[in-house]
């Protein structure tokens, strides 16, 4: 984008910033003082204007509540269930943040062109507009290259007019050349694995020793499996987690963010269990969207992890998408240096490929998530009490997302 682009924002005279009746309308006079965009409570009509002298205008809406960004995700194919209003409203409710989606759509119109972001403002971290927090991916859902490059242009001006710290996105697809102002910032690995071939072929499919031997294992121990969203299976699943966040020294997701998932998502949310007499011993979270089925959460009891309990969630996750009739099971990004996690999705048969975080402006060298203050975390967070533990979670991942 060119320096020399600008935006100028409209507000609508005598209407609350955040009612219906302002969101994708605006007034013929320009706000004085100070913008509206600094305000994040204000939905209205931004217009950034090019080299070229034209102008596009993006329409500030509350995906959560306007009933055209529902359509519009259900109609787009490059959708994900981190579009959709029930994840954007677990992410309020929450951590607080604020959801908005930019379209180049005015009121009343149907949706055609757009992206959702979540306004962060914290004491600690700074205030930033990111695409999305706490979700693996979040594709562009933009019309065409130059919905891309105007939407950059007006993204950057809020980002040097102060109205936020820094914007991050994080689209599946590689950014092109011409995606000023935006660079790579961090880099991951993102897998899937189709679902398009019948259970047995799957099957055989999988690494023998890995997969194959483990489910049969399981089956012979004969281990329990439940599904389901209850009160009893979240708390069962965040039992498990505590311990796992610890093992790998790191501070566990509050409670609150799997009952808000649960309560926002209803049916596309599942938690897989295992247990063995009784006791679980391993659990999952999945998501569903239109024909994909997301592996998001998993945690284990690792005094159990012989008894193949993770080896046969998974292959049950993947016998359920298929009698549902789901194409892909997105198994999500990992950490460039976990080889071992790495391993497992592809001893599924998953295919890899790069996850490359966009933002502006990059302050580091673009690199993988592991930083050397989180590994100095990771140590800290490894030998504290699970209580404590909890309690850390509870406090940072407001800030951190």
């Amino acid at each position: 984008m060119s320096p020399n682009s600008s935006v100028k924002t409209f507000s609508q005279n005598g209407l609350n910033p955040q009612s219906s009746d302002l969101q994708g309308r605006a007034s013929e006079q320009p706000c004085i003082g100070q913008e509206c965009w600094s305000n994040l409570n204000c939905y209205g009509l931004y217009s950034s204007k090019n080299l070229s002298g034209w102008y596009l205008s993006f329409y500030s809406i509350d995906p959560t509540a306007d009933p055209r960004w529902q359509d519009f995700v259900e109609r787009h194919p490059d959708s994900s269930i981190f579009h959709t209003p029930g994840w954007l409203q677990a992410l309020a409710r929450t951590y607080a943040y604020r959801p908005v989606a930019y379209t180049t759509s005015p009121g009343g119109k149907e949706i055609r062109s757009g992206q959702t972001f979540c306004h962060i403002d914290s004491w600690v971290t700074g205030r930033r507009l990111v695409s999305l927090p706490f979700s693996d991916h979040t594709a562009l859902l933009l019309e065409s290259q130059n919905d891309l490059q105007e939407m950059g242009s007006f993204l950057q001006e809020k980002v040097d007019r102060k109205a936020c710290k820094y914007v991050e996105i994080r689209p599946l697809a590689a950014l092109s050349a011409g995606a000023d102002p935006f660079a790579g910032s961090k880099l991951f690995y993102y897998h899937r694995l189709s679902l398009k071939r019948d259970l047995e072929t799957l099957f055989r499919s999988f690494h023998p020793s890995c997969v194959q031997r483990k489910v049969r294992r399981a089956e012979r121990e004969k281990l329990d499996y439940t599904e389901g969203r209850s009160e009893k299976l979240v708390q069962q699943f965040y039992r498990l987690l505590l311990h796992s966040r610890r093992r790998y020294g790191l501070p566990p997701q509050p409670i609150s963010w799997f009952r808000n998932l649960v309560a926002c998502l209803g049916p596309d949310l599942k938690i897989r269990l295992a247990s063995r007499n009784g006791s679980p011993i391993c659990a999952i979270i999945t998501l569903t969207h239109k024909n994909v089925m997301v592996y998001k959460y998993g945690c284990s009891d690792p005094k159990q992890h012989k008894l193949g309990g993770m080896a046969l969630l998974f292959w049950k996750t993947i016998q359920d998408a298929k009698s549902n009739g789901f194409d892909e099971l997105d198994m999500g990004r990992t950490d460039c240096d976990e080889p071992g996690l790495i391993a497992f999705k592809e001893h599924w048969g998953a295919t890899r490929s790069l996850l490359t975080y966009w933002r502006y402006p990059v302050l580091v060298p673009m690199t993988s998530s592991d930083t050397w203050q989180l590994k100095m975390a990771r140590k800290v967070f490894g030998v504290v009490p699970v209580p404590t533990l909890a309690t850390a979670g509870r406090f940072l991942y407001r800030h951190v997302g």
